[in-house]
């Protein structure tokens, strides 16, 4: 009776239900492998996470090998480091841009931009902010527009919201502290 009654409870709990709305915290810990050189979002100033970063567990395990940030078609996507364009094109019928990140080593760290219509082409110098395509209505696996940013390096995919430091990551209006010692003006 006792197996009966827990059985029941268990079955029917609420069940927590998962929508695709913004995640608000931000990694846990930044990849020490990977340099804060991020200067500036892929799209809007703070956009909402709709799927975090998940790594798999192997080659071709199960995972989420970037970060899913919402944005309507026709927004422009911006470079979030100085880099050089190494791909701009289509894969699998989705608009892609990769760029490979200055100064990150050898390899060098590759962003990931996608589903995105293209403006710049393989081989161009882009610098942080700089629009590098625009979302596109189409090809994204979210259940709204979005755009998927990955980060690697090498075969290797890392957390790409460890490339923006931490005062990006935050969110909340800026607040000025009182400076001890300073007459306040008359």
């Amino acid at each position: 009776m006792l197996l009966l009654l827990l059985t029941a409870t268990a079955l029917l709990a609420p069940v927590p239900r998962l929508t695709p709305t913004a995640l608000t915290v931000p990694p846990a810990a930044p990849d020490p492998a990977v340099p804060a050189v991020g200067r500036a979002w892929p799209v809007g100033t703070h956009p909402p996470i709709l799927r975090g970063w998940d790594p798999p567990t192997g080659p071709y395990g199960p995972g989420h090998r970037g970060v899913d940030l919402s944005a309507p078609a026709g927004t422009p996507v911006r470079a979030v480091a100085a880099g050089r364009v190494s791909f701009a094109g289509h894969v699998a019928g989705k608009g892609v841009v990769s760029v490979d990140l200055t100064d990150t080593g050898d390899p060098p760290l590759r962003v990931t931009y996608e589903p995105v219509r293209a403006t710049v082409k393989e081989g161009d110098e882009v610098e942080a902010g700089e629009p590098v395509g625009t979302v596109q209505p189409t090809g994204s696996h979210c259940t709204t527009t979005c755009v998927h940013w990955g980060l690697r390096k090498g075969d290797t995919y890392l957390d790409p919201l460890s490339l923006l430091p931490p005062w990006l990551l935050r969110r909340g209006p800026s607040r000025l502290l009182p400076v001890l010692g300073v007459p306040l003006p008359s």
